[in-house]
């Protein structure tokens, strides 16, 4: 029954590296680094805003307007680790 801790463990892990990417990338397009207007660039960056805008949406809907600074990457990458905290203090008793 580890194994579905350890599963679920990874799966929370990749995803924390794919808000990682999503706030890089976007630094990257703000500071004109990388063109926002290339295919591939494109092509990555609308496959990373649909991984994670089911997550991020509702806590941008949540949260005060900021004036431009979208902390809702920080919030969801909190949560995460809260979550991998939860799983692991308290996903061992559930299978025992």
């Amino acid at each position: 029954m580890f194994s579905i801790l350890n599963l679920i463990d990874l799966i929370l892990n990749i995803y924390t590296w794919i808000i990682i990417a999503v706030v890089i990338m976007s630094w990257l397009i703000g500071f004109n680094i990388i063109n926002g207007h290339n295919d591939i660039v494109r092509q990555i960056r609308y496959a990373l805003y649909r991984i994670t805008e089911p997550v991020l949406g509702p806590i941008r809907r949540i949260l005060p307007d900021l004036g431009g600074i979208d902390i809702s990457p920080l919030i969801a990458l909190i949560a995460i680790w809260f979550l991998r905290s939860l799983l692991w203090e308290y996903g061992p008793r559930l299978f025992v």
